[in-house]
């Protein structure tokens, strides 16, 4: 029996290889993946070669080994079922669906402690990386009441991010994206304006504002919009992209914080009440009860990946979350 796994081979280029399917070892299981999302911010990063290929996948995440050179398997959003357990795992995990933070492939063994048990559709299921990381962004920001908020970049992270923080008791919420299509997708989400970057200058200062487009330029947009003693939130992972910033006597003066935030580990001043497995349940129930159908716009089989990644590297205005599905 033989599966298929995606490598990035090289700049632009990815290819669907043939693999054996193994049988699970001692403590393992196999899973049979259904679909799997395609991250159009990291993962681009990786296609287009802006990642250094001396820097490690992801060493929080056991299924990404090794550093991001050529050829690598990465991803990181998968959902399918158990169909078969080694030895020392309990038979209930057959036929069970599980979300796996595992590259794209349409079969892989596991240690059952790295799976996330779900009842979530497929479709749903694919978001929770992006919304555990939406929610990192607005437990990091810590919005207060009657801020107001901008957030920059609405592909699927900034999305979710601008649909949680519409839940918040905000006096203003704008979402900031040159693509009309995702600017509708904001203001369906709870922005209460949606504005392209050339607009900016009808937006009040804003109190937070959370960078999420992979621009650096946008940086420098988000830096401008913020009032005095404000704070810039960047989630943006610009790889060897070249920032530049305008960091002259205004923003000497401005007393803003620019602080960074990302997924992998639970900021420290949020340890003595959080950690990663209350902050994925939390995510869970939020996906649970949340209709995101409206953000799936394209779906292919494993096999056109080429078509997939060209779709997001070339026409990211026609695309916001791409998933791969598994014959």
């Amino acid at each position: 029996m033989t599966g298929q796994a995606l490598y990035f081979t090289g700049d632009e280029s990815v290819a669907v290889r043939e693999q054996p399917i193994s049988d699970p070892g001692p403590g393992q299981v196999r899973v049979r993946t259904e679909r799997s999302g395609i991250s159009p911010g990291t993962e681009l990063l990786v296609y287009r070669g802006d990642v250094s290929s001396e820097l490690p996948t992801d060493e929080t995440i056991d299924a990404l080994e090794g550093t991001f050179s050529y050829p690598l398997q990465y991803g990181y959003a998968a959902v399918g079922r158990v169909t078969d357990v080694g030895a020392g795992v309990d038979d209930a995990w057959l036929d069970r669906r599980v979300f796996a933070f595992n590259p794209h492939e349409s079969h892989f063994l596991a240690d059952p402690e790295t799976l996330v048990p779900t009842t979530l559709p497929p479709e749903q299921a694919v978001f929770i990386p992006n919304a555990e990381a939406a929610a990192n962004f607005v437990m990091d920001g810590r919005p207060r009441f009657g801020a107001r908020v901008a957030v920059f970049g609405q592909g699927p992270v900034g999305l979710l991010t601008t649909a949680l923080l519409a839940e918040f008791p905000l006096s203003c919420l704008v979402a900031v994206d040159p693509c009309g299509t995702r600017r509708d997708l904001s203001r369906s989400l709870g922005a209460d304006r949606a504005l392209a970057p050339d607009d900016l200058d009808e937006v009040d200062e804003v109190d937070m504002a959370v960078e999420l487009s992979g621009n650096p330029t946008a940086l420098d947009d988000a830096i401008d919009v913020t009032g005095y003693a404000g704070q810039v939130l960047v989630g943006s992972w610009y790889g060897t992209k070249d920032v530049s910033l305008g960091l002259g006597d205004a923003y000497h003066r401005s007393h803003i914080r620019i602080r960074s935030s990302q997924v992998s580990r639970i900021d420290p001043d949020h340890a003595d009440r959080w950690d990663k497995d209350r902050r994925l349940d939390a995510v869970r129930a939020w996906l649970a009860e949340t209709d995101l159908s409206a953000l799936h716009t394209h779906t292919f089989d494993v096999s056109r990946a080429t078509e997939a990644y060209r779709l997001l590297d070339e026409r990211p205005d026609d695309a916001v979350q791409v998933t791969l599905t598994y014959d």
